[in-house]
């Protein structure tokens, strides 16, 4: 018998931006952590060096690692470990992993719900957040420490472009990792070889930097999902200049709990997904 339905994954993918999206943004948090007022050191240490040619990701790690010299070498690895953990998550976060496993499962128990997070802030902060055994990978920048222990370079810088490189890394599957261009190679894959298909990812992201990525779903059938805060909607993709092949399947609030918006636009997303996968399966007798 010629077999003429699609090879499908049985897995989901759902993956975070971080700051903003899950906490509070890390870098202002920190700052305020040692002190400072974050808007003043934005205005005065980080924008000066943007208007300089600076890349905005550099220019803020630069200015942060400047501001722990001057204090002394304050910030350090234990430092950045401690803080990670005593950073609360937005309501309703730490609840929301295991009610869409729920939900998933309720709907078909033999679909794998697999979560990610890519950052272009500090996923040091994010490795030690009480969320953080929920994800099956992280990705994001991470510091070089001097010999004093505290922070002296960047070792690790993840662009808002780069973002799009791990979410095709998720697709091929964790173990199938090499830094080199194969890593973008996802439409000359056979479809039975891939990890997870871009349509079945789900992406959730606030800003400028997950912009590629919701490109990226657009163009791939995937979903995205956008957040907002302490603006209105029209701000938000005004803010951001959004053109329509960066539009999302949503935008939503920054609300976790239950019955928010956010956590309806989540679960139907599921729910669309799983209802596929599982017309995919009785394809094939499964």
């Amino acid at each position: 018998m010629t077999v003429v339905t699609k090879p499908f994954s049985n897995r989901i993918a759902v993956v975070f931006d971080f700051d903003d999206t899950l906490v509070q943004d890390t870098v202002d948090a920190l700052l305020s952590s040692l002190g400072i007022d974050p808007l003043k050191f934005r205005q005065e240490k980080i924008r000066p060096l943007i208007d300089k040619g600076w890349d905005k990701i550099m220019a803020r790690f630069y200015a942060l690692i400047e501001e722990s010299k001057r204090q002394n070498n304050k910030i350090t690895q234990e430092y950045i470990a401690k803080f990670g953990q005593e950073l609360a998550p937005f309501d309703g976060v730490s609840e929301m992993f295991d009610h869409l496993r729920q939900r998933t499962h309720e709907l078909n128990p033999k679909i794998e719900l697999e979560f990610y997070l890519i950052t272009c802030g500090m996923v040091e902060i994010a490795r030690h957040n009480c969320i953080a055994p929920n994800f099956k990978a992280m990705w994001g920048c991470e510091f070089y420490y001097g010999e004093s222990g505290g922070i002296e370079f960047i070792k690790k810088i993840v662009t808002h472009t780069e973002k799009t490189r791990y979410l095709f890394q998720i697709t091929k599957g964790l173990d199938d990792h090499k830094d080199d261009g194969a890593t973008f190679i996802y439409r000359d894959l056979p479809r039975e070889k891939l990890h997870v298909p871009l349509t079945q990812v789900i992406y959730v992201g606030d800003g400028e930097s997950d912009i590629p990525c919701f490109s990226l779903m657009n163009e791939e059938q995937g979903t995205a999902i956008a957040l907002y805060k302490d603006i209105t909607p029209e701000e938000w993709g005004r803010d951001l200049s959004i053109t329509q092949s960066q539009r999302v399947a949503n935008l939503a609030p920054v609300d976790y709990n239950k019955n928010s918006e956010l956590m309806q636009s989540l679960t139907l997303a599921i729910e669309s997904l799983c209802k596929q996968i599982s017309l995919q399966q009785l394809s094939v007798g499964e």
